[in-house]
């Protein structure tokens, strides 16, 4: 039986995009480079932030450079990370809904660890009490174990523990996990990419989250 939600961070219970796109850019800026559009960051975020920079400056900088890029983008999102950012409409609902019938929630994420923590603290403290993000020493997402971790913390199980996201990425983390995987149509990935890359579940609201929990539950 499950027992156990993890959900991604970034498109999927946080609408983080704009915030987001507006570091890269200040990074871009930072640069003299082109700043990027909403769409475009929209692709580029799901591997960690070195990963998205290094996408938008579409240049082959070497990891010094990226990391001085990364350093800068750290500075100014901690402080800029609640300017735009909110929860997708419906999230704090099934979230508080889940802990109010018993199951154990957390949240993992490829963004800074600090970010994740002060963003848990700000929307779901309540009803999250495990939020870990990127940091030294643990391998971030395809990698499981940012989840393992969260599991661990909620003292879980993989047996009893399911995932939800919003991207390729999530799905690959899941499958690395041993986990079965939600994928929710509201983030920063359109159903193809998710078709692709072995989507099965798929909540097109939050409320079908829990649907979805209830069928696997019942067996069906």
């Amino acid at each position: 039986m499950i027992n156990t939600v993890i959900f991604d961070m970034d498109g999927t219970v946080l609408d983080t995009l704009e915030d987001l796109a507006d570091a890269i850019n200040y990074v871009m800026g930072r640069f003299n480079l082109s700043a990027r559009s909403i769409n475009e960051c929209r692709q580029f975020v799901g591997n960690g932030i070195k990963v998205a920079l290094n996408l938008a400056s579409n240049e082959k900088y070497p990891d010094v450079t990226l990391d001085e890029m990364v350093s800068i983008f750290k500075e100014y999102y901690d402080v800029h990370c609640l300017d735009k950012t909110k929860p997708y409409e419906g999230i704090p609902e099934l979230i508080a809904g889940l802990n109010a019938e018993g199951y154990k929630v957390g949240i993992v994420s490829n963004k800074i660890d600090s970010a994740v923590k002060e963003l848990n603290s700000k929307f779901f403290a309540e009803n999250v009490s495990v939020a870990i993000g990127e940091r030294t020493g643990v391998r971030r997402k395809p990698a499981p174990d940012t989840v393992l971790e969260a599991i661990k913390e909620l003292g879980s199980s993989k047996e009893e523990t399911i995932y939800v996201g919003d991207s390729e990425v999530d799905i690959e983390t899941a499958k690395n996990t041993g986990i079965p995987c939600i994928s929710v149509l509201w983030g920063f990935r359109d159903k193809d990419v998710l078709d692709a890359a072995g989507g099965k579940f798929y909540a097109k609201k939050p409320l079908d989250v829990m649907n979805i929990i209830r069928q696997i539950n019942s067996g069906m």
